[in-house]
């Protein structure tokens, strides 16, 4: 009988192997023929799931998407939870939920250098934009929400504009992954540490 193939594993086989492509040589080599040699599939097979470049190219880039939030939720669900203790544990939580946006070991740096590759193709692929914008706005909207959480909580000083720190917030962890992926020699874990850690610092409510 002939081997019968789940679609939705097949379509994840297949994305993977853009990412593994992307990951080894660049976005701009993930093509449908060196993805289905990766895949270890006929270029056909390929077309029969996805209807060209494009389409791969947007599944590909929601399923790393995927993994990066799966991995945050796990830290989401502890800091959000409204029953949760309060102090000075929220903030350590918090940097650690944070902390996983950040390319900190081999694993984050490899997925935050294919978002930075997907990110910079969308500004010449309109098809990318979507899902870029999304993305972005799904990590303005995390931030904000630990900004509101920590706020209820008494951990945050009085008087913030919760609009610029969710947007300054946003900022430096795009700007700290930037630099992490481009400069690893440079900007290590340590330092990725610290600078978060000192910028919760400044946001924080002040010692009683």
């Amino acid at each position: 009988m002939p081997k019968i193939v789940d679609p939705v594993e097949r379509r994840q086989a297949v994305a993977d192997a853009v990412l593994r492509v992307a990951a080894r040589e660049g976005l701009e080599h993930a093509s449908l023929r060196n993805v289905a040699d990766e895949a270890g599939l006929a270029i056909g097979s390929v077309r029969h799931y996805f209807a060209g470049g494009s389409e791969l190219m947007i599944f590909a880039m929601q399923e790393l998407g995927r993994r990066i939030d799966a991995r945050v939720r796990v830290h989401a669900r502890a800091l959000l939870d409204p029953d949760g203790a309060p102090g000075t544990d929220r903030q350590d939580r918090t940097a650690r939920l944070l902390a996983e946006i950040l390319p900190l070991d081999a694993g984050r740096r490899e997925e935050s250098a294919l978002w930075l590759s997907f990110v910079t193709a969308a500004r010449t692929r309109p098809e990318l934009r979507p899902r870029a914008a999304e993305m972005q706005a799904g990590l303005d909207a995390l931030v904000r929400r630990v900004l509101v959480e920590a706020e209820r909580t008494g951990g945050l000083a009085p008087d913030l504009d919760l609009d610029v720190e969710t947007r300054r917030l946003s900022a430096l962890l795009d700007g700290l992954t930037l630099q992490a992926v481009q400069h690893p020699d440079l900007v290590g874990p340590d330092e990725l540490h610290a600078v978060l850690h000192r910028h919760l610092d400044t946001l924080a409510a002040p010692s009683s």
